[in-house]
């Protein structure tokens, strides 16, 4: 919803298709930043450094999440894309960029040998291979008659 009422306006004024990618979202990460307050009332005890910290966090990812968003939705023209897309990163989280990964079901403190092993490699291998794709079909999945802009 928020797409759909910033990006027509700034489409409509003139502005840019690289402005209106990267603008939009810095406004839906700004509008994000209630979170630190949320942080600072619910649990008091936090540091107000770490409650700055994870704000700084939570507008960075939203902001890098709603330039993607962004573009999706120029290339589709699509709100229904957008929120799919929205669903699925809201429900896959942040990935795990560094460390071991165990199984969910695998309880604390258990003997981690080599399967250990057999839970990293294919975990990091498919983020490689996902990115990858991803990547390389980023244009041809977007394309459709119904796009904002047609020119990038």
């Amino acid at each position: 919803m928020f797409r759909s009422a910033t990006i027509p306006i700034l489409l409509s004024a003139g502005t840019s298709l690289r402005s209106v990618v990267f603008l939009s979202p810095l406004v839906f990460g700004v509008a994000h930043v209630h979170h630190f307050f949320e942080i600072r009332i619910l649990r008091p005890d936090v540091h107000v450094g770490l409650a700055v910290l994870s704000s700084l966090i939570q507008f960075l990812y939203t902001s890098l999440f709603g330039t993607y968003a962004t573009f999706v939705y120029l290339r589709t023209g699509s709100l229904l894309a957008v929120t799919a897309v929205h669903a699925f990163c809201n429900s896959l989280g942040l990935p795990r960029f560094w460390g071991h990964v165990e199984p969910w079901w695998r309880q604390t403190g258990q003997r981690m040998s080599t399967s250990r092993w057999m839970w990293t490699v294919p975990y990091y291998a498919l983020i490689a291979l996902g990115t990858t794709l991803w990547w390389n079909y980023l244009y041809s999945l977007t394309e459709s008659s119904h796009a904002l802009a047609v020119q990038w």
